[in-house]
C-alpha cells in the first residue's frame, strides 16, 4: 500500500509539472488582464490621472448603476443576445439538417459555410456597411429596382439594431450549423432503425430521438454563442458606433465610451465587470436547467 501511495504521490506531482507551464499561459493571458480589471474596477484611476491609489470601493460600481444609459445598454444586450442566439441556433438546426440528408457535394457545401468563419467581424461590418449604404448600397439599389422605397438601416433607430442582429446571425449561423451537423453525424442509428419499425413519422423520430440525443452538443453550442453574443463590440463599433442616438449601445460598448472616450477607466472596468457577470450568468443558469433536465 505504501509504495502504491508513493507511486500515486508521484504521478500526481508529474502530472502538476506538465500542467505548470500551460496553466502560467494560462494565468498570464486571462487571469493577469482579469484581476487587473478587477483592480481598476474599485480604483480611482482614469486617464487624467492614471492612479491605483487611493482605491474607492464600491462607489465605481455605484456611480454606473445610477446611470440611466448602462441600465439601457444592459437591456438592449439582453434583447440582443436572445434574439441573435436563437435565430443562429434555429437557423443552425435547419441548415444542419439538410446537410446531415446530403450524400454529394457535402464538402462544397461545408466550404461555402465556412467562409463567412474565415472572415473578421471588422470585415464583416465594413462589407455589409457598403452594402447597406443608404444611396449607393447595392441592397437599397435593387429595392429602388424593384418599385419599393430605400431604407436607412443603420440610420433608422427602430431597425438599426436588428440590421445588427441580422449581420451578426449571417456570419454566426455558420457555426452553430457545422457544429450541429457534426453532432448529428455522431448520433446511432439504432434509435431510428426501431422507431422506424414503429411506425414513427420523421417529424416523430426528430422530436423524440434527434434532439433529446443532440442536448449535449445544442447546449455547448447556446452555451459559446451566448457568451459571444454578450461581448459583442466589433460590429457595433464598425456599423453604428451606438447610433443612431443610443439605439445599438450594447454594454461591452458602453464600457468603451466610459472608459476611453469619457476618460473614466475605472467606471469602464466597472461596467466590464457587470458585462462578465452577465455572461456567467447566462451560463450557470443555463447549465443548471440543462442537469436538471437531464
Amino acid at each position: 500500500m505504501g509504495f502504491l501511495s508513493n507511486r500515486f504521490g508521484l504521478w500526481r506531482v508529474t502530472g502538476w509539472a506538465f500542467a505548470a507551464p500551460g496553466l502560467f499561459l494560462l494565468f498570464a493571458i486571462m487571469g493577469f488582464p482579469l484581476i487587473y480589471s478587477l483592480l481598476l474596477s474599485i480604483s480611482s484611476f482614469n486617464l487624467t490621472s492614471p492612479r491605483l491609489w487611493p482605491l474607492v470601493g464600491l462607489d465605481n460600481f455605484l456611480s454606473i448603476g445610477l446611470d440611466p444609459l448602462f441600465w439601457h445598454s444592459l437591456t438592449i444586450t439582453a434583447v440582443y443576445t436572445v434574439s441573435t442566439v436563437t435565430a443562429e441556433f434555429v437557423l443552425g438546426l435547419c441548415v444542419a439538417l439538410m446537410l446531415n440528408r446530403v450524400v454529394r457535394g457535402r464538402a462544397l457545401y461545408f466550404t461555402v459555410l465556412a467562409v463567412p468563419l474565415a472572415m473578421s467581424p471588422v470585415s464583416v461590418g465594413l462589407i455589409w456597411r457598403m452594402l447597406l449604404q443608404p444611396n449607393l448600397g447595392i441592397v437599397n439599389t435593387v429595392l429602388r429596382a424593384s418599385g419599393l422605397e430605400g431604407v436607412d438601416w443603420l440610420g433608422n433607430a427602430n431597425l438599426a439594431l436588428w440590421t445588427v442582429a441580422f449581420i451578426d446571425v449571417w456570419q454566426q449561423v455558420s457555426f452553430v450549423a457545422l457544429i450541429l451537423t457534426a453532432g448529428l453525424a455522431a448520433l446511432p442509428s439504432e434509435p431510428y432503425e426501431a422507431a422506424a419499425i414503429d411506425g414513427a413519422n420523421n417529424w416523430h423520430q426528430f422530436l423524440y430521438i434527434t434532439l433529446p440525443l443532440l442536448r449535449p452538443v445544442a447546449s455547448i453550442v447556446i452555451i459559446i454563442q451566448t457568451i459571444n453574443e454578450i461581448r459583442t463590440s466589433d460590429l457595433v463599433y464598425v456599423l453604428t458606433r451606438g447610433g443612431p442616438g443610443v439605439s445599438t449601445e450594447l454594454l461591452s460598448y458602453f464600457s468603451y465610451k466610459v472608459a476611453f472616450l469619457g476618460l473614466a477607466v475605472n467606471e469602464g472596468a466597472a461596467s466590464s465587470m457587470a458585462l462578465l457577470a452577465m455572461a456567467v450568468v447566462a451560463s450557470l443558469v443555463f447549465f443548471v436547467t440543462i442537469s436538471k433536465r437531464a
